[in-house]
């Protein structure tokens, strides 16, 4: 019987988790990677969640938020694109918006604090390996504009296809959170990795 090791995290890591806990160290990282971390840790702003965030298993469980409250929600302008190498390399590909001046994404609005969204950022990847805020305005299941925060990155001129795990994350997401069906369609149309 072989034992397997898991290998330690790296200091990288570790220095992350430990910033992501002070507000102060957490502004001071963000202005070294060349970005500001804005407001207050207790301010509540709406982030839009179009990729497996719009899962509350991801969203809730995995990540550890809470939030104060939740909505469908769409922005226009943009469309879904699969233009990220993700992990496993080649065999992953994350959800990323693209400009579009005639198409529009579904997903989920959160309230949350700055604080959640800071927790969040050090999830994706923020500020540094790819992602970067971007506000938008969104429109909610009511047809009431919201500004909110979502992720953007500048992806690949190629889209690659997402493992089957992530995608069906963004299916159920999107059924959960009663998203149209023609959206869910495109969901259900996207090929995955093998």
């Amino acid at each position: 019987m072989t034992k397997t090791t898991i290998p330690p995290r790296g200091l990288g890591f570790k220095l992350r988790r430990v910033t992501a806990k002070s507000w102060l160290l957490s502004r001071c990282y963000y202005r070294c990677r060349g970005a500001r971390l804005l407001g207050r840790p207790q301010d509540e702003i709406w982030y839009f969640a179009y990729g497996a965030n719009m899962h509350d298993a991801t969203f809730r469980a995995r990540r550890g938020i809470q939030p104060l409250e939740h909505r469908s929600g769409r922005i226009k302008g943009y469309r879904v694109r699969f233009n990220l190498e993700g992990r496993p390399k080649g065999k992953a590909a994350p959800a990323n918006l693209y400009p579009d001046p005639d198409a529009e994404v579904w997903g989920v609005l959160y309230r949350i604090t700055r604080r959640d969204l800071m927790r969040l950022d050090s999830t994706e990847g923020v500020p540094g390996r790819g992602y970067r805020h971007v506000e938008i305005d969104a429109e909610d299941g009511n047809g009431r504009m919201i500004q909110a925060v979502t992720y953007l990155a500048q992806g690949t001129k190629v889209d690659g296809k997402p493992s089957l795990r992530y995608i069906t994350l963004l299916r159920d997401g999107a059924r959960a959170h009663g998203l149209p069906e023609d959206y869910l369609r495109l969901l259900e149309s996207v090929e995955h990795a093998v």
